[in-house]
């Protein structure tokens, strides 16, 4: 049976020796490093570091290897740090509306083994995705939500993640605007896919305001829900030259094919453990 492979990332005050300290540790405890990356951000003083490194069978179990490394580094340095098992796949679910591109394409890279996750659930305010979601044998959730039963909705959407222990929420064009509540307590594990190159043309129907203004480029933006509608720590984006020739129904077509590729993107960096926050931006190790 292999050793364990492990993802280690780390924030701190960024300080002289802290790369030393790591690597010294590793060495010491039996992992051998595969991958490495870091930065120090000038401008808040903060050091991140993301290490993927493999184990032999000597190394100690993973909470004596914590415990250890807390010890004797973390503690020192102040960090805040988490440790991966590569082997665990994140388990992800998914919430989405009327529009399902973005839905169809995650589906199709998890049954095909691109996006290595597990989807334990998909969750709509409409019927529409149902037989999708059967045919993927994943259980879907129908959870309508009306300004009268909003929070009743959000406890069941809260209550789903508890139960089936999920680490990632989706928000695959899912068109409701959480609560401050539920964005608080989706801090750092739910993403949402704007299509609109954020800071532009936030809110609804972001292609209808870019066609009004004439805009040679349209994006997507995949970011972190925040109690601010569109102001999350923003984790990937991409563009497509347009031009005057293109209507508002163009734009969309496009936008949603951009939409697709962000979104996965944004879903690959976070459930690999290459996304960490930095105060409203991110710093992401690709």
């Amino acid at each position: 049976m292999p050793s364990p492979t492990y993802i280690l990332t780390l924030s701190c005050k960024d300080v002289m020796g802290i790369v030393s300290a790591v690597s010294t540790f590793l060495m010491e405890n039996g992992g051998f490093i595969l991958e490495s990356a870091q930065f120090g951000d000038a401008s808040t003083g903060r050091f991140f570091m993301r290490c993927e490194f493999e184990t032999h069978s000597k190394t100690l179990p993973k909470a004596e290897l914590e415990k250890k490394f807390d010890d004797l580094i973390a503690r020192r340095f102040n960090m805040d740090w988490h440790l991966y098992d590569k082997a665990r796949k994140s388990r992800v679910l998914v919430m989405v509306s009327h529009y399902g591109h973005c839905l169809n394409d995650i589906l199709h890279r998890y049954h095909t083994g691109t996006l290595a996750i597990e989807i334990p659930a998909i969750v709509s305010n409409h019927e529409d995705f149902r037989k999708l979601s059967e045919w993927h044998a994943i259980p879907y959730h129908y959870l309508p939500v009306t300004k009268e039963n909003k929070a009743a909705q959000e406890a069941a959407v809260l209550k789903l993640v508890s139960d089936q222990q999920i680490d990632l929420v989706v928000l695959a064009r899912y068109m409701q605007i959480l609560s401050p509540e539920l964005s608080q307590a989706l801090a750092g594990q739910a993403i949402n896919i704007h299509h609109s190159f954020l800071p532009s043309f936030k809110g609804a129907k972001p292609y209808h305001q870019a066609f009004q203004r004439g805009v040679k480029i349209i994006g997507a933006t995949a970011h972190y829900v925040t109690d601010d509608l569109d102001e999350g720590p923003i984790i990937e984006q991409e563009v497509e030259r347009v031009d005057h020739t293109h209507k508002p129904e163009d734009l969309l077509a496009i936008g949603r094919d951009i939409e697709c590729v962000v979104l996965s993107r944004a879903i690959r960096y976070h459930t690999e453990h290459r996304v960490l926050i930095n105060d409203n931006k991110t710093v992401v190790f690709k």
